[in-house]
């Protein structure tokens, strides 16, 4: 009976690999499918039908259609994509492509600033929620009931009970602890509040892939948050096992702000198949006049946006090229494009943690020193608690902070907001803090994986192989 359920499994992992042979969305993860499922089919076949699928049932064609309704709400945009900004960068070269990538532009009359670490964001979040004089958008991957959780909570119902319009957006999977009754509390005091649904229907009821990993908070269409940050204790350093959590968000006030909120309607309304009621005029900040580029990627895009942005950024640095990641699984374009770059005498470095949250993940990055470090990047493990801002400098033409990790599930499965900005006052503010950041590193190099066990190796290496998948 036991050989009978064996050769079953088999032949059902042989199946299984045929199907992810012609539907992978890469050929590196049809080759990690196949060979697990041939392998390891107890294990792996199950996985795959969990994490492995290409794409949700007719997600695609739901979330373009309406994301179109959304767009027709908005006619000033439609204006901003016809006649751009004459006061943006030029179109030639890196911002030309990125603003093509987007399919939005550049905008000026912008104030960005930076906020390093969770106090500082969370204090400057709910000073703008407390200020808040029509409406706020709130939407993390990652919402915990504690003592974070409940301080946002607070706010929100204060301001539904004030008569403002509060939507609050999540991730099922990433808030997969967030109790009902935290929402219900919300909705009693008349906030609106959705999961994005990432399982919407019964034919996605094992869907796990596909997660919404924004982080965004708009208040009255005029001031927009997005960065590393969840909602959780541990964002403002105080899980004991990671201690001090190095995180990075921004402040967006101005018509950046504006186009942040467009790609929160899109979510809300794949979420919920309505429409909330914002203010869409384009207004200048009080202070400011930074070029800004709002850039939501995800599995929706015709093309692989957010894949593309990385090597793009990459591909366009002459002077130097900075990382900072705390999941560090790039592709072999990627991979490719970094080689390049040094080749070309590009200063390029990648910042990692240290310290792991995801163990794969972590063990996975070790298996790129060999070919890059030897080369010339630049490895730096980051030491004073654990990394995890997004962050991205080329040369004294753009800095970028948003949501989006450099590994295949932000390339390919997750929905992700980045903010570029081509302000040569914001590229000083981020090469300052990473400057203080590299300060707190310690140097990686090939020997790292070449002096290690054969145990330790070898970890490495199957968590480079299930990389595609991961």
């Amino acid at each position: 009976m036991l050989v009978v359920i064996l050769a079953c499994c088999h032949v059902i992992g042989v199946a299984s690999a045929a199907r992810a042979l012609f539907t992978a969305r890469s050929p590196q993860g049809a080759m990690a499918w196949v060979m697990a499922m041939i392998t390891f089919p107890y294990v792996a076949v199950p996985l795959y039908w969990v994490l492995g699928r290409n794409r949700f049932q007719g997600y695609v064609a739901s979330r373009r259609a309406g994301d179109r309704v959304v767009d027709g709400l908005a006619p000033e945009l439609d204006h901003l994509r016809a006649f751009p900004d004459v006061h943006a960068p030029g179109l030639p070269g890196l911002f030309g492509v990125l603003e093509r990538l987007a399919e939005l532009p550049f905008t000026t009359g912008n104030d960005v600033r930076l906020l390093i670490d969770g106090r500082a964001t969370f204090a400057a979040i709910f000073a703008a929620i407390d200020a808040a004089e029509a409406y706020v958008l709130v939407q993390f991957y990652i919402i915990r009931d504690d003592d974070l959780g409940r301080a946002l909570k607070a706010r929100l119902t204060a301001r539904a009970r004030a008569g403002l319009a509060v939507y609050l957006l999540y991730d099922e999977i990433g808030s997969h602890d967030l109790p009902e009754a935290y929402l219900d509390e919300l909705r009693q005091a008349g906030a609106h509040v959705s999961a994005f649904n990432t399982t919407l229907g019964w034919r996605n009821r094992l869907q796990l892939n596909f997660r919404n990993h924004r982080k965004i908070v708009v208040v009255d269409g005029r001031t927009a948050f997005v960065g590393g940050h969840n909602v959780g204790v541990e964002y403002l350093g105080e899980n004991p096992v990671l201690g001090h959590w190095r995180d990075t968000h921004v402040r967006c006030d101005g018509p950046g702000a504006t186009l942040v909120q467009l790609s929160f309607a899109e979510d809300w309304y794949w979420a919920t198949r309505q429409a909330p009621r914002l203010d869409w005029a384009l207004r200048p900040a009080a202070t400011g006049n930074m070029p800004v580029l709002v850039l939501p990627t995800g599995p929706a895009d015709d093309i692989e946006s957010c894949d593309l942005f990385f090597f793009q950024a990459i591909t366009a640095a002459t002077k130097r090229i900075w990382i900072v990641s705390p999941y560090f699984v790039p592709d072999k374009e990627i991979v490719s494009a970094l080689q390049l770059a040094v080749l070309r005498g590009v200063d390029v470095r990648v910042m990692l943690p240290k310290k792991p949250d995801h163990k794969m993940v972590y063990l996975a990055s070790f298996s790129y020193l060999p070919d890059l470090e030897t080369l010339g990047v630049k490895f730096y493990r980051y030491g004073n608690g654990f990394l995890h801002q997004k962050v991205i400098l080329v040369d004294d033409a753009v800095a970028s902070v948003g949501t989006a990790n450099c590994d295949n599930r932000s390339f390919r499965l997750n929905f992700e907001i980045t903010l570029a900005v081509a302000d040569p006052g914001f590229i000083a503010a981020v090469e300052a803090m990473l400057l203080d950041d590299f300060a707190q590193c310690q140097r990686a190099s090939a020997d790292d994986y070449e002096d290690r066990s054969f145990l330790f190796k070898t970890g490495v290496m199957l968590s480079r192989l299930l990389s595609p998948i991961l």
